[in-house]
C-alpha cells in the first residue's frame, strides 16, 4: 500500500459536494429502470443530468471508456457499457455507478435497481450486497479500525448466506484522482494492515456474487462477468474517516 493522503475538511466538503450530486444523478437514474428503457437512454440522462448541474461524468473517457456511467445486469459484475441494443426487461437486476467531478474533486456510488417483478433468490442476493456494504462502512468506523477490517466484515455476512465476495475488482482511496490510495479488498485478507485515519476519503463497493467469485472480462475489454453464469450484485459510497467517526460522503441532500 502507497501513501495515502490526508484530506482536509475543506476536500472532504468539496467530495461530499461532489458525492451529493452523484447520489441524486444516481436516484433519478434508477427510477428510469423500466421494461423496455435501454442502458443507452439511462446513460444519456446521467451525462445530461450532470453537466446540467455543473458537474463531469468521470467515466467518460476515463482510459478510454466511451460512456457517462457503467451500467452492469444480472450476471455482469461491472463496467456494463451502455448500449441501444441493451433493453431492460422484466426480472432484470442493474447497477448503476456513476462518478461524478464537481470543482475538481470526485464523488463515486453505485447501486442496484430491481426491473418489474424480480425472484425471490436475486432479491436476496441485492439485499445481502447492501448489507455487504453497511457492515464494511460500520467496521471502517470503529475504534482503531484497520483496512482489513473492512473484507473481514464483508465476507463474513456474504458467507452467512452462501454467497461469494468477488476478489478481481476493489476500492479505492478518492480525491482530485478518481482512483488514489489505499486499494480496498472486500474479502478476507492480512494484507491491509494500516489503521484507517482521520482524513483517509475511500470508496467501499463490495462486488456480491450467487455463485463463484471468479469473473471475465468480455472482448469490449471492459465488461466483466461471473464465470459461471451466476447472479451479481454491487452496492458503493464514499466515506471518510472524521473525528466523528466515519461519514457517508454520497448521499443525496
Amino acid at each position: 500500500m502507497g501513501k495515502i493522503k490526508i484530506k482536509s475538511p475543506k476536500e472532504i466538503e468539496l467530495i461530499r459536494d461532489a458525492g451529493a450530486l452523484a447520489a441524486e444523478t444516481l436516484i433519478r437514474a434508477g427510477e428510469l429502470c423500466k421494461p423496455g428503457v435501454s442502458t443507452l437512454e439511462i446513460d444519456n440522462f446521467v451525462g445530461e443530468y450532470t453537466k446540467k448541474h455543473g458537474g463531469i461524468s468521470a467515466c467518460l473517457g476515463y482510459h478510454g471508456y466511451p460512456k457517462n456511467c457503467c451500467i452492469s445486469l444480472n450476471e455482469v459484475v461491472c463496467h456494463g457499457i451502455p448500449g441501444a441494443e441493451t433493453i431492460l426487461k422484466d426480472g432484470d437486476i442493474v447497477n448503476i455507478d456513476i462518478t461524478t467531478i464537481l470543482s475538481g474533486y470526485h464523488g463515486d456510488t453505485s447501486a442496484m435497481f430491481l426491473v418489474g417483478e424480480v425472484s425471490r433468490q436475486a432479491k436476496e442476493l441485492v439485499a445481502v450486497a447492501k448489507e455487504c456494504m453497511d457492515a464494511g462502512i460500520q467496521a471502517a468506523g470503529e475504534p482503531a479500525a484497520k483496512y482489513l477490517d473492512i473484507g473481514e466484515a464483508i465476507q463474513s455476512i456474504a458467507e452467512e448466506h452462501d454467497f461469494s465476495v468477488v476478489e478481481d475488482y476493489c476500492g479505492h482511496g478518492i480525491g482530485r484522482g478518481f482512483h488514489e490510495e489505499p486499494t480496498i479488498l472486500h474479502f478476507r485478507n492480512n494484507e491491509l494492515k494500516a489503521m484507517i485515519e482521520i482524513g483517509h476519503v475511500f470508496t467501499i463497493e463490495p462486488m456480491i456474487n450467487m455463485g463463484r467469485c471468479s469473473t471475465k472480462t468480455l472482448k469490449d475489454g471492459w465488461t466483466a462477468v461471473t464465470r459461471d453464469g451466476s447472479l451479481s450484485a454491487q452496492f458503493e459510497h464514499t466515506v471518510a474517516r472524521t473525528k466523528n467517526g466515519i461519514e457517508i460522503l454520497t448521499l443525496a441532500r
